[in-house]
């Protein structure tokens, strides 16, 4: 069982609902969440908001945050992850933001990926450095390693 359908497997089995907010991903962590097959017991709702105004309009982060830290940053993947919860009333809440590449500078480097995960016992953030390893590779990291922070709060 591939870690999609385990989640899915432990959220349904747990009567939880799951949520998305994603930017770098655009859309990846619930295309593979809604591969699985039952996944609309545990799915109802996904946003990628991949530009700042998105982020502001759908998810309800604010533009002092984006302005003081930058949309790469734990402190904007916690809003995002806390108004994709709220918004969809969810229990659990993933969001992803990150530089995929090609590109970065010194201070946000290409492989840099902030994680939010929103629960009922507040929201947990960290940043993964996956280094320069291609845009494609940044993205299926993030996206896998959004699952199992999913599944970790799970169980």
């Amino acid at each position: 069982m591939g870690d999609a359908a385990r989640l899915v497997t432990e959220a349904q089995a747990r009567g939880l609902k799951l949520a998305t907010a994603e930017s770098c991903t655009g859309g990846m962590v619930a295309s593979a969440i809604t591969e699985v097959p039952g996944a609309s017991k545990v799915f109802d709702w996904g946003v990628v908001t991949y530009a700042n105004g998105a982020k502001t309009d759908l998810l309800g982060v604010r533009l002092g945050t984006l302005d003081a830290h930058g949309a790469v940053s734990e402190e904007v993947a916690r809003e995002m992850a806390e108004g994709a919860r709220a918004r969809s009333g969810a229990d659990l809440a993933v969001s992803i933001t990150g530089i995929a590449g090609p590109g970065g500078s010194e201070h946000k480097p290409e492989g840099r990926v902030c994680f939010g995960l929103a629960m009922a016992e507040g929201c947990r953030t960290e940043t993964v450095e996956f280094g320069a390893r291609g845009r494609d590779t940044v993205r299926a990291l993030s996206r896998d390693h959004a699952i199992a922070l999913l599944i970790s709060a799970l169980g």
